[in-house]
């Protein structure tokens, strides 16, 4: 039984690979972090309710971090609409959020099961890098993490074009996390870009005759109207089904990752020693391929 956390900053996407966790038979979901990033923490923790609302689970939600660690860029409401979930207009869930801050909840979690727990990271890390600063021996009590986010050939979607939104968003985060944890897996963006879903798969997705169906169709309305059907990009769900099912990767390799903090317009940027000249000992094991069969087949479970 796969034990996850995930962190979260709960956009349409991250909800798609909610449901992801919440339908696989051999996954337990031991609690949830909000995070700001796609839209306001005040936003991305009540949309967590509203999820476990449509897949009837009781699961501790715990807030997050509200801002970056130093530098608050732009929001993806752009893409997700100004409530996070393509303002489906969901009602608010009468479920209530634990007090507990979603820092000390990993940490004092991590610590109540060493070893036993997978993070799956699917916004910007500044929850997961200040628990990391908060208890520097973290990365060796999480069993693995698993994050969405970067650019391996640095082609990125954000102002600094080299740089992904969830790096680019936190990248002093990111760089804490990159540093500190010895292997994470990556799942990036221009991964998401080549492997997306036709639109004859979406729309199996959005027309499954179930709750959990009617919900996805709602949050995707708006940005296949924004930005099409085809291809249907996954960028959480992505990260998702490789912490879900091994077998849904289908090639990766691992390399030495750092962030970059400094420059201009590449600040966020995920720089790739490809060729092993640095002599660092990799640290991210980065998803090159998913079988998109198996990845399909996760999403149509997430709807039934």
């Amino acid at each position: 039984m796969k034990r996850l956390v995930i962190d979260t900053d709960t956009g349409v996407d991250d909800a798609q690979a909610l449901l992801m966790a919440f339908a696989h038979p051999d996954t337990r979901v031991e609690a949830i972090l909000s995070v700001a990033g796609n839209v306001g923490v005040d936003k991305t923790t009540p949309n967590i309710l509203k999820v476990l609302d449509v897949v009837g689970r009781d699961v501790p939600v715990y807030r997050g971090c509200d801002r970056p660690i130093v530098f608050t860029p732009e929001s993806g409401e752009d893409a997700h609409g100004n409530d996070g979930l393509g303002g489906a207009d969901l009602p608010a869930s009468s479920r209530t959020v634990e007090r507990e801050h979603a820092v000390n909840a990993l940490i004092r979690l991590a610590n109540e099961h060493p070893g036993e727990l997978t993070l799956v990271a699917l916004g910007p890390l500044t929850n997961v890098a200040l628990a990391t600063r908060l208890d520097p021996d973290l990365p060796q009590k999480i069993k693995a993490l698993f994050i969405m986010g970067g650019a391996v050939h640095s082609m990125g979607n954000t102002q600094n074009m080299s740089a992904e939104f969830n790096i680019y968003y936190d990248a002093d985060a990111a760089h804490i996390v990159f540093s500190e944890w010895p292997m994470l897996t990556m799942s990036d963006w221009e991964i998401t870009m080549r492997q997306g879903l036709t639109g004859e798969q979406a729309e199996a997705l959005r027309s499954a005759p179930t709750p959990r169906g009617a919900f996805f169709r709602k949050i995707t309305d708006y940005t296949i109207n924004r930005f099409g059907l085809e291809p249907f990009l996954l960028p959480d769900p992505l990260a998702m089904a490789a912490a879900l099912d091994p077998e849904c990767v289908a090639r990766a390799e691992k390399r030495y990752v750092e962030i970059e903090l400094t420059g201009q317009r590449t600040r966020g940027q995920t720089t790739v020693d490809w060729r092993g000249w640095s002599g660092k000992t990799p640290n991210a094991n980065i998803v090159l391929e998913y079988d998109m069969d198996r990845v399909f087949a996760l999403l149509r479970a997430a709807v039934s």
